[in-house]
């Protein structure tokens, strides 16, 4: 009898524990260790194992165990705006004091120019890479930063930097503008003031903006037309396939935090759950399935991606033909589950429509190998009623009907 007494408790342990780190995984968790809890982060990149974060004031902390833990590298007292990492090199553009390098993740740092002014974003194509820096422009080096050359794209006060192609999208106090040519030649696109990020998604181009929100254009910014997260600012966007992530400033009377369409931006979701205060977010990077976020005051914070977008691999297993399954729980409030079996590589699309045919959401748009899936909606932000989901996937097409009761 005590050993099934014991048996029992030790399950229960276990299970429990499960069920926290479910639960943990299904939140914002802030990863601090080592760094303190209360840092400024500008800027976070990945390269290979290794996680860097640029804070306001003690340089570029690293996590060679996926944010887990933090260690101050020797660049210990700057204002680290931006980072690149390409290959062996690690830049680190910094708030008054230029461009350093390093090409042992961090242990030694060298200056490479740009005394008492502001490297605030970094971009690569090819051997070139650009720099912003404030007040000048843009910079290119074609020597990993040994020299630089300043484009003919001057005195704009460039805030981010990003490519697609070969070419190179400058967003700035004046607008955007646009290279094809490695900085030779530019086109102004945009004369909408304060661009703060840029993100490039097949035929879409979105901005985000200081306390105006996202813009989408979807002819490489001819027109642009606001999206339904507007009036706040956007300090970065991140993208996932077709799911995008907007961080916000919290001040002044700004909601902060994180943001999540998956509709090129016609609805947004608050993706906020887990943290204490909702903070200013900075800085966003995607890596090893987590979404990370940079925050003002707030240090680093980190999220499974797949619990957010929903999508999981349940099985790879050959299914022996396409299926879409019914979603259960059905009647459901306010998530429930759709399960679909791919035979082959195939792209993939299930769309939302509520009565009248409107989309309301994309929850998948992306290529997939074989096996069964499951993807989660939460309609959290929509009403009661009846809805309809779309499986396209090669020739395959199916729709079923689904009741959202609150």
């Amino acid at each position: 009898m005590i050993k099934k007494i014991l048996i029992s408790a030790i399950l229960f342990a276990f299970f429990h524990i499960i069920l926290n780190i479910e639960n943990c995984n299904a939140q914002w968790v802030q990863m601090s260790n080592g760094m303190g809890t209360d840092n400024f982060i500008w800027s976070l990149a990945v390269n290979g194992n290794n996680i860097f974060a640029g804070t306001d004031s003690f340089g570029i902390y690293l996590s060679t165990d996926n944010g887990m833990s933090w260690n101050q590298t020797s660049l210990n007292n700057e204002c680290v705006n931006s980072i690149l990492t390409l290959g062996n090199y690690i830049f680190a553009g910094t708030g008054g004091n230029g461009i350093f390098l390093s090409t042992n993740n961090g242990t030694n740092w060298n200056h490479v120019g740009f005394d008492n002014k502001y490297a605030v974003s970094f971009a690569v194509i090819g051997n070139h890479i650009f720099a912003a820096v404030q007040p000048d422009g843009l910079y290119s080096s074609t020597d990993n930063g040994m020299n630089w050359v300043l484009t003919s794209l001057s005195c704009k006060y460039i805030v981010f930097l990003t490519t697609f192609e070969n070419n190179i999208l400058a967003g700035s106090f004046y607008g955007v503008f646009l290279s094809s040519n490695y900085g030779t030649n530019w086109t102004q696109i945009s004369n909408t003031s304060d661009i703060f990020s840029l993100l490039k998604i097949g035929n879409n181009l979105f901005a985000g903006i200081d306390q105006h929100g996202v813009f989408i254009s979807t002819n490489n910014g001819t027109n642009w037309n606001q999206t339904a997260l507007g009036n706040i600012s956007v300090y970065t966007l991140m993208s996932s396939n077709y799911n995008i992530f907007a961080g916000i400033d919290n001040y002044p009377n700004e909601p902060g935090g994180v943001y999540l369409t998956k509709n090129n931006g016609t609805n947004w979701l608050n993706i906020n759950q887990g943290f204490n205060e909702i903070p200013s977010v900075n800085a966003l990077l995607i890596v090893n399935n987590y979404i990370f976020a940079g925050t003002g005051n707030q240090s680093v914070w980190r999220r499974s991606l797949t619990e957010i977008i929903g999508i999981k691999q349940i099985s790879e297993v050959v299914p022996t033909k396409y299926s879409l399954q019914q979603n259960y729980p059905n009647p459901f409030n306010p998530t429930t589950n759709i399960r679909y079996d791919l035979p082959k590589n195939s792209f993939v699309k299930i769309v939302v429509f509520d009565m009248l045919g409107r989309e309301v959401e994309t929850l998948v748009n992306e290529k997939q190998t074989p096996g069964l899936y499951e993807i989660t909606w939460n309609a959290l932000q929509y009403t009661s009623g009846v809805y309809f989901y779309r499986l396209i996937a090669g020739d395959f097409t199916n729709t079923k009907k689904m009741i959202l009761l609150k």
